[in-house]
Formats: structure tokens, C-alpha cells, sequence
């Protein structure tokens, strides 16, 4: 006879960040070098980020364009796919709130239709680049490479 007693496990606590794969006309995409602050220092991030607590039944779209236009400026123009392409997750130590943050990534496909590039304070550049799955270490870490392995590959980590 089995004496083992289970117990509940406890669900994890992610929040939910909706992350943009912007291309242009030639394939290449837009990716946010990471400020020197951010545990992704060195390194590339999409654009995108976490829905606020205020956003909780605001529709999927409107939540990524606003997330676009405070990342990417308001004269950016994109035509996104209403379908997620990937999934991915990432973690860090969190200086603002001093605990490890969980995210969750919701990756969507986006065609840029023009417009000038203005980033955040959260990046220190951008470029446009052509990725593949065989240049993905020298642009990612971390959520990122996760999530743009997954795109590439269709392989959940």
C-alpha cells in the first residue's frame, strides 16, 4: 500500500505579454536593442509587452497597438495578423518589485506599412534585421530566443 500523501500544487503566477514580429516587404525584422539596465543587456527584445490591469477585457488587438505606438512611436503604421504564431515564456529578478517575474509570451506576426521608428526608454536602438533559425544566438537570450526558437521551429521549449 502507497502511504505517499499529495498535495496541492501551487499554480505559477505569470503575467501575459503580448510580443510583435514586425516585417517589412524584404523579410527582415524589427528588433529593440535591450537598455543597458535590462537583464537582457547585450542582447535584442520584440516589441510588445504585459496587459495592464486596467486592459483586462479590452480586446487582444487594441492591447498590442497600444503597446506598439509606446515602443515604436505613434507614426509606425503595421497590419497585424489577428493569430498567434508562437509562444514563449521568460523570467527575471525584478529590481522594482525585488522578486522573480514569470512572463508568459503570446508572439503575433505584423507586415510594417511605414512610418518613423521612435523607441521607448525601455531600448537603447533598433534594428532591422533578416532572421533565421541559425542566427538566433546572436541576437537572443533569455524569453526572446525562447519564443523566436518556437517561431522558427514550431518546437514548444
Amino acid at each position: 500500500m502507497n502511504n505517499k500523501i499529495l498535495t496541492k500544487s501551487e499554480n505559477a503566477d505569470y503575467h501575459v505579454s503580448l510580443k510583435v514580429l514586425v516585417k517589412d516587404k524584404k523579410g527582415k525584422i524589427l528588433i529593440l536593442r535591450a537598455a543597458e539596465t535590462s537583464h537582457l543587456k547585450g542582447f535584442f527584445d520584440l516589441p510588445g509587452g504585459r496587459i495592464k490591469e486596467t486592459e483586462r477585457h479590452h480586446k487582444l488587438l487594441s492591447l498590442i497597438n497600444r503597446e506598439l505606438t509606446e515602443e515604436l512611436g505613434s507614426n509606425v503604421k503595421v497590419r497585424i495578423k489577428e493569430i498567434s504564431v508562437a509562444v514563449g515564456r521568460h523570467e527575471y529578478w525584478s529590481k522594482k518589485f525585488n522578486k522573480q517575474q514569470y512572463l508568459f509570451w503570446v508572439l503575433f506576426e505584423a507586415k510594417y506599412i511605414g512610418g518613423n521608428v521612435i523607441i521607448s526608454f525601455e531600448h537603447s536602438n533598433f534594428l532591422w534585421v533578416k532572421i533565421t533559425k541559425n542566427n538566433l544566438k546572436k541576437y537572443f537570450i533569455k524569453g526572446p530566443l525562447e519564443i523566436m526558437t518556437h517561431y522558427f521551429t514550431r518546437k514548444l521549449q
